[in-house]
């Protein structure tokens, strides 16, 4: 199933280091291999994607979401 989340681009430093998004509403997603574009810090995105539930991670800070598109905002 496809959703679209409105939230902030972080850096959560656990591990190796993992790509998050924080929605608005404050749930945390772990991006699943992130585009370069979208690897800054504080960045304001909509992302389109799919959860992931068959994948696993070291980091292991929310819900993998597999990116399928995304835009950048104010």
């Amino acid at each position: 199933m496809t959703i679209s989340i409105k939230g902030v681009i972080e850096r959560k430093d656990i591990g190796s280091g993992a790509w998050a998004l924080v929605s608005d509403s404050g749930e945390t997603y772990e991006l699943k291999d992130t585009p370069a574009q979208l690897k800054q810090s504080g960045l304001k995105v909509t992302v389109t994607g799919e959860v992931r539930e068959d994948v696993m991670t070291f980091a292991m800070i929310g819900p993998v979401l597999e990116i399928k598109s995304f835009e950048l905002l104010d």
